[in-house]
């Protein structure tokens, strides 16, 4: 039988305010889109410039992180949603959908 590791999902935390392991791929992803981006806008055949590629990482954020919140609160929380609309923002209380936050980047590009 195969025994899973514990691991923590918290990093660390200062006070109330908690690092969680996802959330720093996201900054990790979402930095390395933004510099990978930027890196190919500079060649002589992109047809984007450096302020078009900051737009597409910012609008590609708040899709994923929008959309991926959205999506987990219609999908898997949805009688918490009914009950009490600012489950929303209780962002300490569930997680993000993969299928809301594309969702979300489609409709923001």
């Amino acid at each position: 039988m195969l025994t899973y590791p514990e691991i923590d999902p918290v990093i660390f935390s200062i006070g109330f305010l908690k690092i969680r392991w996802y959330g720093l791929m996201y900054v990790i992803g979402f930095l390395f889109a933004w510099w990978l981006a930027r890196r190919r806008c500079k060649r002589s055949d992109s047809p984007i410039n450096a302020e078009q590629v900051d737009d597409l990482i910012f609008y590609g954020m708040l899709g994923v992180i929008v959309g991926g919140r959205v999506g987990y609160a219609l999908v898997y929380g949805w009688s918490q949603l009914t009950s009490d609309p600012f489950y929303l923002f209780r962002i300490t209380e569930g997680g993000m959908s993969f299928h809301g936050g594309l969702a979300g980047v489609m409709i923001a590009v």
